[in-house]
C-alpha cells in the first residue's frame, strides 16, 4: 500500500455552486472534480443534508478549519474585505504571534456556510520548503487544524495511520486571544506529517484553557468537515477519530 497522504478537505454546503464561486472570489480557486482547487491542495464540495444554523459567534474551542497560505497578508486580507458573505472570528484583524508561538501572521474567519478558515503568512527565512517556489496571492492550503481533548491519544491513533509528529509548541497571549476570539488560551499544538508527505499536514489543538470542547456537529451539518485520505491499494473506509472527527479513506486518488 502506497503512502496515505490528506489527498482533499471535504466541506459541506447547502449550496455546493454558491461556495465554490465564493471560493473562486475570495481566493481565485479553480474548479476541480467535486469542488475547487485552492494552489494544489483540493477543497471537495458536498451537498450538506441539513441546514445550516447560525455560526458560533466565535471560533470556540471545537472546531475544524483549513489553513491558506499568503505570502502577503496585508495584501491577501485587503483581497479578502473586498469580498462579500464572509464574517470574522479573530477580533482586530490579522495578528501576528510572538516567536515563541512560530512568529507567523494569522487571521480567522467564516466563510459564508460558517466554515472556519484561517489565512497564514510564515515569517520570513522561516517558510515552509513546500511554499518557497510557489506564486500567487493565495499559495494553497498548509494544514487542517482539528481540536483535541487529549494530544497523546489522538497522536497515537493518527501514528496508526502512519501520520509523525513534525512539531510541538504552545501557544498562549492577548495575540492568541484575539486571534481564535476566545479568552485566556492557553493551546496545545501538535503537527503532524501525513506519510506521503505534501501539503497539507495536520494539526492537533488541544485547549488546555479555557478547557471546553464542543462535540462533533451532526453528520448532515454544514460543519462536518471530513478529511479525504488516499493511497493506492488501501481500502476505502469510512472512520472516526477519538474526538469524532471525520476522516474517509479512498482506494485509490
Amino acid at each position: 500500500m502506497s503512502a496515505l497522504r490528506i489527498a482533499a478537505i471535504r466541506l459541506l454546503c447547502p449550496d455546493p455552486a454558491a461556495t465554490a464561486a465564493f471560493y473562486a472570489a475570495a481566493f481565485g480557486a479553480a474548479a476541480a472534480p467535486h469542488g475547487v482547487a485552492v494552489g494544489a491542495q483540493t477543497i471537495e464540495l458536498a451537498p450538506a443534508s441539513e441546514p445550516p444554523g447560525a455560526p458560533a459567534p466565535s471560533e470556540s474551542t471545537g472546531f475544524q478549519h483549513c489553513a491558506i497560505v499568503v505570502p502577503d497578508m496585508d495584501r491577501a486580507y485587503a483581497h479578502l474585505r473586498g469580498v462579500a458573505g464572509w464574517t470574522p472570528i479573530s477580533r482586530a484583524g490579522p495578528e501576528r504571534l510572538p516567536a515563541a508561538s512560530g512568529g507567523v501572521s494569522a487571521f480567522k474567519f467564516r466563510d459564508p456556510d460558517g466554515h472556519p478558515l484561517e489565512l497564514v503568512a510564515f515569517p520570513p527565512g522561516a517558510v515552509p520548503p513546500a511554499w518557497r517556489e510557489r506564486c500567487g496571492l493565495f499559495l494553497g492550503i498548509d494544514h487542517t487544524a482539528i481540536t483535541v481533548a487529549d494530544t497523546e491519544r489522538a497522536v497515537a491513533f493518527y501514528a496508526g495511520l502512519g501520520f509523525e509528529v513534525a512539531s510541538r509548541g504552545l501557544n498562549r497571549g492577548p495575540e492568541q486571544a484575539r486571534m481564535d476570539a476566545v479568552d485566556d488560551p492557553v493551546v496545545e499544538v501538535t503537527g503532524l506529517t501525513p506519510p506521503g508527505g505534501a501539503p497539507p499536514h495536520l494539526e492537533l489543538l488541544r485547549y488546555r484553557a479555557p478547557g471546553s470542547i464542543a462535540g462533533p456537529c451532526a453528520d448532515g451539518s454544514p460543519l462536518a468537515t471530513r478529511i479525504v485520505l488516499a493511497g493506492t491499494g488501501a481500502p476505502a473506509a469510512m472512520l472516526r477519530d477519538p474526538d469524532g472527527h471525520r476522516l474517509v479513506r479512498a482506494a485509490v486518488r
